[in-house]
This record gives C-alpha cells, structure tokens and sequence, in this order.
C-alpha cells in the first residue's frame, strides 16, 4: 500500500482548543459513570426492634395465686420451728431464760396447746418474713416469664433475684427484730425503742447470711464435689452438701455480730466493750449452734418445698 493512502487512513490528531477537541471533551462528560448511592442494609438488631414484643400473659393471675401458695405453704412449715429458736436466743440473751428453758417450754407448748404457737405474734412475724423473701422471688420469677415470653415454670438466677430477695429478707428480718427484742428483752423494764447500732448489726448479720446461701454454694460446690467420695454423693451433690454447709458455716462469724445487737438493746447505756465481749463470748457457743439449727429449715427446707409447690402448680397452667 502507498505512503499516500496509509496517510489519509491515520485518525487526525485535535488541536488543544479546535472543535474536534472540544466535541470529544463534552462525549467524555455525558458518558462519565454516576456515583452509586450506598445501600442501607437493614442489621438483624433493626429487625428484632421493629418486631412487636410478645408477652406470656396466658394464666397471668392464676399464676401469681400459684406464687403466693407456694410461698405460703414453704412460710408455715417452717415458722413454727424457726420462731420458736428466735425466741429462746432472745430470751437467753436478754436473761428472762435459758436457751435450753425457752426451747423446752416453747417445744411442749406446740405439742399441748399448738394454736397458742400458730395464732401468736411471733409465729406470724416469721411466716411474715420467709413468706415474703420467697414471695418475692417467687414474683420475680413469673415476672420474667410474662415480660421475655418463657413457660410459666421459667425460674430466673442471677444479681436480680438475688438483690430483690436480699432487699425483702433484709428489711423484714430488721422489722422482725425489732419486735422480737421488745417483746423478750430484759424483764421488768418497759420496752424501748430500737436504736441505729442494733439496726445496723441486724443487717449485716443478715447480709451475711444472704451472701453465704446465695453466692457462696455456686463457688464451693464444685469444691465439694472434686473432694467428696463417690459414697457420700450417691446422696447427695456437692452443690446440695454447699447449699447447707455455706449458710450454716457463716454462723460462726454472724452470730456475735447478732448477739452484740441484742446486748446494744439488752444493756442500753455506757458499757465499756470488753463487758459486751464478754456477754456475747458466753452466749456465743449455745446460741451459734441454736442458729445453725434454724438455717437449715429456712433456707433448706423451706426452698425446697417452694419450689417444688410452685413447680407443680406452674406444670398445670403451661
């Protein structure tokens, strides 16, 4: 082919500022891709929002009655035996009398005459406590079920309950107390009011308490059951073995604390502390061992027989 025709086949090149160069400037424009608007992307939390909550509403009122039998029924079997222990600490400790005195008066006065024991005050001061601690976390419990949508036999665990039942055992145990000390104090001085000291020992006795049942079986079970022989745990867990052992356990360090608010009442004026120590190292012994003796039906018969009660009456109204 000739040098003239390869020539005119060659694509002219423009000029900077000649019509073919402006002419493909403006295709260049037109054919520019636009920007993409981003896709929103709907998360699996936007979606969970926008769903309608659903509530477990079914049996509502049947299901707090359950709450409340199950709690009554836990709260009777054990206020016999339990205020009949309270009473005999504080007679011991006030000097009205003996441990051992108050628990055998007390003891046959339920076998002769038991509705002078079931229709008293401190009977009804004790259902009124471990009725309401279990009724508490009984309330809780059904709470959760409706709100989350679980069975009505949902039972919950964790810092709620626990604080919940803390704060309901707690406040009621301080007003407890404090009748108790004015109905078995000192004999022969007129009751006086309870003062902020005594208060104050009742409550951290009893937080004691509530920390050793709640929070210390979860850690020392596992101990427990690492140690204990196959033999003793054909009957028992090492998780039941720390759920008695923990709140019994404890009562050597809250029982002084205990005795030390009732000798604040007992002894009201300038006693120096070596005389309350001395008080509450004689009693300490007799009046641990009684305390232990009450553990057991309050937070281990008691619990069992609530649960139990609620549980089957829950299986009804599924």
């Amino acid at each position: 082919m000739k040098d003239g025709t390869l020539d005119r086949l060659q694509t002219p090149v423009p000029t900077q500022g000649s019509p073919l160069a402006k002419a493909q400037l403006a295709l260049a424009a037109t054919t520019t891709t636009a920007p993409v608007a981003p896709v929103m992307k709907t998360t699996t939390t936007d979606a969970k929002k926008d769903e309608p909550r659903i509530w477990n509403t079914k049996n509502l009122s049947l299901r707090l009655c359950a709450d409340a039998v199950s709690a009554a029924s836990a709260a009777v079997l054990v206020a016999p035996i339990i205020s009949i222990i309270d009473r005999s600490i504080m007679e011991n400790a006030s000097g009205r009398r003996t441990l051992g005195a108050s628990l055998r008066s007390s003891l046959l006065n339920f076998v002769l005459r038991p509705q002078t024991v079931l229709l008293s005050k401190p009977f009804a001061l004790i259902f009124m406590v471990y009725g309401g601690t279990y009724l508490t976390a009984n309330t809780l419990d059904t709470a959760t079920s409706t709100v989350k949508n679980k069975p009505a036999t949902h039972v919950t665990s964790g810092t709620a309950k626990f604080a919940s039942s803390s704060a309901a055992n707690i406040g009621l145990c301080i007003y407890k107390d404090q009748v108790f000390v004015r109905l078995f104090g000192p004999p022969g001085g007129a009751p006086r009011p309870v003062t902020l000291p005594s208060y104050m020992l009742f409550a951290a006795r009893d937080c004691l308490t509530i920390f050793a049942s709640f929070n210390v079986p979860p850690l020392l079970g596992p101990v427990m059951t690492k140690y204990a022989s196959e033999e003793i745990q054909k009957y028992a867990s090492g998780q039941t073995l720390a759920q008695f052992a923990a709140p019994a356990a404890v009562q050597l360090v809250s029982t002084p604390v205990h005795l030390l608010g009732l000798d604040l009442y007992n002894r009201d004026g300038r006693i120096g502390w070596r005389d309350r120590w001395a008080a509450v190292r004689k009693n300490w012994a007799v009046s641990t061992a009684a305390r232990i003796c009450r553990i057991v039906p309050a937070f281990g018969v008691g619990g069992v027989v609530n649960v139990k009660v609620r549980r089957g009456l829950m299986d009804r109204l599924v």
